[in-house]
This record gives structure tokens, sequence and C-alpha cells, in this order.
């Protein structure tokens, strides 16, 4: 059971990370594989914020987001939209060489060491449950506790934002055909710039909470791409319900087969994509779309 719920917490917390880089995949049909700096970029704020500034955890998570997600309104009216209309392969090269760009810079003003974050008194504790012959049923860190809860939360929030408000309705729209969208007066331009700040504030986000769980050094946005993909390719890129489904299962194999089986290491995770993919070529959920 505490394998169980620490493979939650870490597919609550990729699921986090990657739903960013499936809405930009997804529903404004750009690869953006420089997802994972976005995410680093909101982790190392967090340790300067905490280390040099003295803010708060909770304060720093939400400036994070803000944060980074204001980069991301830059980056996309100076860099991105320029990117939107051209073929894959060149988004690929663009965004991978933002990825260099990052880890060379960071490693140059940050250094290259591992970064640790001090969590405040109320998350550090464990609590146990016992039973009657003393062994521990199931052992819950109060960090990753925290993280199953905001997690929750903020897939059931977005679930709701795209499927329940005015601006899903219209992201929809302007994901099925942006000419019509833009003909019926919508603009979408700032459509997909506010779908794309959204989803890099999340990257942010899950970077400055996963900073303790996963580590945080200058190469996070080449080490942890490969896991966002693999969300990603699982869950589908049209729905917030198919990478949480794929984050929760392979956080739970992930962490299940490190531990049982420590030597495969990452093994399980893609033998279990693999299957996935022979069963389910597009994703667990998929819906039709004339993209952008």
């Amino acid at each position: 059971l505490t394998i169980l719920f620490d493979g939650v917490a870490y597919g609550m917390l990729l699921f986090v990370l990657a739903v960013g880089l499936s809405v930009t995949m997804g529903l404004m049909n750009f690869i953006n594989l420089a997802h994972g700096a976005f995410a680093s970029v909101g982790g190392y704020l967090t340790v300067v914020l905490m280390q040099r500034f003295g803010l708060p955890f909770l304060w720093c998570l939400l400036a994070s987001f803000v944060a980074v997600a204001l980069l991301g309104v830059l980056l996309e009216r100076t860099q991105y939209r320029r990117m939107y209309a051209k073929p894959h392969l060149d988004q690929v090269l663009f965004s991978i060489g933002l990825v260099f760009m990052a880890v060379a810079s960071t490693d140059y003003f940050l250094g290259a060491s591992t970064q640790i974050i001090q969590l405040p008194d109320w998350l550090r504790g464990r609590t146990e449950w016992i039973n009657g012959d003393g062994n521990v049923l199931l052992g819950m860190g109060h960090y990753r506790l925290f993280i199953i809860a905001v997690c929750a939360l903020l897939a059931l929030a977005l679930q709701l934002i795209l499927s329940r408000t005015r601006f899903g309705s219209q992201l929809r729209a302007a994901v099925d055909d942006a000419r019509v969208a833009a003909g019926m007066g919508l603009n979408v331009n700032r459509i997909f710039m506010l779908t794309f700040a959204v989803g890099s504030g999340l990257a942010g986000l899950g970077g400055a909470m996963g900073a303790e769980v996963l580590g945080l050094d200058p190469t996070f946005p080449l080490k942890f791409m490969v896991y966002f993909l693999i969300v990603v390719a699982v869950g589908g890129t049209s729905s917030i319900t198919g990478p949480l489904l794929a984050a929760l299962l392979l956080g739970a194999a992930d962490v299940a087969g490190k531990y049982y089986i420590p030597k495969l290491g990452a093994f399980i995770v893609y033998t279990l994509m693999i299957v996935i993919l022979l069963w389910r070529p597009q994703g667990l959920f998929t819906r039709r779309g004339g993209g952008r």
C-alpha cells in the first residue's frame, strides 16, 4: 500500500508536469520539447525565493506558476507564434535548441549541483497505519499527500474549465478549425497565448513541487523529457483524463518496478508504454480535431 501511495503521488506529479505539453501538442498542434525547461525554471525560482529571500513555500509555488506563465506569454508572442505553421521537424529542432540553452544557462549561473528545498515542518512528517501485529500497513508522507491533493484539485479544475466554461468552448472551436473560429469573431491568437501561458505555468508549478521529489539540477529538462512524452503518448492529447490516467499508471509502475526490481530501472515503464501503444496507438483517450 505504501508503494502504491508513493506511485500515485509520483503519477500526480508527472501529470501536472506533462499536462501542459499535452495541451500544446493536442490542442495547439505544436511539439514543444522545451516543456521541461519551463518546469526547471519553476523549480529554480522556488529555490532562489526560499533560500535567498526567505519566502514561504506556498507563496513560492504561486510565484512559480505566475512567473513561468508570464515567461510563456513572452516566449509565445516573440518566438513560438512564428513556429506554429512550420513543419514538426522545425518545431522539434527549435524547442530542443531552447532546452540546451536552458541547461547551459542554468549550469553557468546557478551551478551544476543538485538543489535542495527545505520543506516547512508541517510537510515533513509521516503518518503510518499499523495493524495489530505492529506491522506498517500504509505509510503516508505528508508532502506526498499534499502533492496528491493539489494535483487532484488541478486536474478537476482543468477538466471543468475545458468542458464547462466559455473559454473551453472557444478553445475547442479554435482547435477544430482556426479559420472558422476567427471568422466567427474569436481572437484565436489570444486564445492560444492564454492556453500556452497556463500550460507553461503548470509546468513551472510542477517543477516547484517536484524539486524535492525528483531532484533539481541543470539537466532536469533532458532527464525527464522522455517521461513527459510517455505520459502524452500513452494518455493521448485530446483530454485531461487521458494524461491523468497515463501518469498514474506510469507513476505506480515506475515506483513498484524500482522497488521490487531495481536492476531493471525504467524497463517496466517502457514495456508498459509499448504494450499500451500496441493496443491503443492513438493513446488511451482521443478526439479528432482539425488542429490549427
